[in-house]
């Protein structure tokens, strides 16, 4: 009788069948969960890297002033021209596509980046895009525009 009983028990008695369940979900989960990971971090990567890309940039064209009229006393104001060559120089050095405008009649400069990231597992790229602005202040106590 006690023969039957443990028969019928170990008939019943589900002890390793969680391992299965496990074995045909979590690792898929966990596959697709790694490769989500991966590529959501790495457009995040690229979005931070076209955000650094465009201030600097931006930095870079404001470094750019008019010596004509800085020297005359005139107007502390960046070149046009030096200005968006700079920052574009410095674009196609980080190898990056992107615009350039001089606003606030020569004070202000914004760039604005244009990136991709391919996917390393996921079949796609993703287009990211930063703008970052600059404003050309000079002052001995205080930021003074002309």
């Amino acid at each position: 009788m006690i023969a039957k009983f443990r028969t019928r028990q170990h008939r019943w008695d589900d002890r390793g069948g969680i391992s299965v369940v496990v074995a045909i979900i979590a690792v898929p989960l966990l596959l697709v969960g790694g490769l989500l990971g991966v590529d959501s971090f790495g457009v995040t990567r690229a979005h931070e890297r076209a955000d650094g890309i465009a201030t600097e940039a931006a930095r870079a064209a404001a470094q750019a002033i008019d010596p004509a009229q800085a020297i005359t006393g005139k107007a502390i104001v960046v070149d046009p021209e030096a200005a968006a060559a700079a920052a574009r120089a410095y674009l196609n050095e980080a190898d990056v596509t992107g615009t350039v405008s001089v606003t606030d009649a020569g004070h202000g400069i914004t760039v604005t980046v244009t990136d991709t990231y391919t996917g390393k597992f996921a079949p796609t790229s993703w287009t990211v895009h930063a703008t970052s602005s600059a404003s050309l202040l000079h002052g001995i106590t205080q930021p003074e525009k002309d």
